[in-house]
């Protein structure tokens, strides 16, 4: 089971046989033999590497569960046993949802505590419920796309409950040469840089043609990111640069110094799910959680 969830986590026979200190031929063996014993294809072998099978999403979910069990009792035996605080969530890089988090945090009891924060796409937030043990997952998408994740979510046994529904707005430099216009359109945005985050995804759909979607043509200069520290970096000392973004709290608009201003052109309607497994009871932080990010959604979003 242990190599199993690890070559789920990384998808590759090879790099996981590194990982485990184990010849990539036992370690591809290994995972026959237990395909072989279980009756299923845990993994599709293909040239992306080793992708789950329906079957095997199942096996890796309870196999991870397992091992998390056997660590608690080694631990029970082995050392002074405490239980733990667990928490563990994937989010897309939404200030208003990092706020709650920060919020969430404070009012975590005195005992020993391991909480998991990931900002990340939606395509890694399902994966993670479904093979890396993480309880809970927001994910973001155009309305366009409502069916498309419905669909999906149904058909991998998650439930999903709608956060929030909002538009894009532009954030930039208290200094960009349009951060005084009256009105900002489409074309005021041209000769200048998007920041964007560079890891769109829809299912269905070949990547090209979502980033065809999230990032107009009329942008020549664009600087893709994966997190969201160096973003608040570039549009407090660039004032040619800008980002879309959700509507963020004022306190970290005046921090760095930026503004915030709606587009007349756009039009386009985001949803912010939260997810979890249909199995899955939720626990007392999950629910403080919750709490605190519809607060902070009421508080920032319009």
């Amino acid at each position: 089971m242990k190599y199993a969830v690890e070559v789920a986590r990384i998808g590759s026979i090879n790099k996981a046989a590194e990982e485990l200190y184990i010849a990539q031929s036992n370690l591809s063996r290994c995972i026959k033999d237990l395909e072989a014993d279980l009756g299923i294809v845990i993994f599709d072998r293909s040239f992306r590497g080793m992708v789950l099978t329906p079957d095997g999403e199942k096996f890796i979910h309870y196999a991870q569960k397992v091992l998390n069990q056997i660590d608690d009792i080694e631990n029970m035996y082995k050392n002074q046993f405490t239980e733990k605080q667990r928490f563990s969530i994937s989010v897309p890089r939404a200030s208003y949802v990092s706020d709650a988090f920060v919020q969430f945090s404070r009012h975590l009891e005195k005992k020993p505590a391991e909480l998991y924060y990931m900002e990340t796409n939606p395509s890694t937030a399902i994966s993670n419920i479904l093979n890396s043990d993480y309880r809970l997952g927001i994910i973001r998408y155009a309305s366009n796309y409502d069916r498309y994740f419905k669909d999906m979510l149904e058909e991998k046994g998650l439930r999903g409950e709608l956060l929030a529904e909002f538009k894009y707005v532009l954030i930039m430099s208290k200094d960009s040469p349009i951060a005084d216009k009256e009105e900002i359109r489409f074309k005021d945005l041209s000769d200048l840089i998007e920041i964007a985050h560079g890891d769109p995804y829809v299912p269905s759909l070949p990547i090209a043609v979502v980033k065809k979607e999230e990032l107009p043509e009329n942008i020549n200069r664009r600087i893709f990111l994966f997190e969201r520290g160096s973003q608040f970096d570039l549009l407090t000392e660039n004032p040619e640069t800008f980002m879309w973004v959700s509507p963020i709290p004022d306190k970290l608009l005046t921090r760095y110094e930026l503004v915030q201003r709606e587009c007349a052109d756009n039009n386009k309607v985001y949803k912010d799910v939260l997810i979890y497994r249909k199995d899955y009871t939720l626990t007392k932080l999950d629910k403080q959680f919750i709490t605190e990010v519809c607060d902070s959604r009421r508080k920032y979003l319009p």
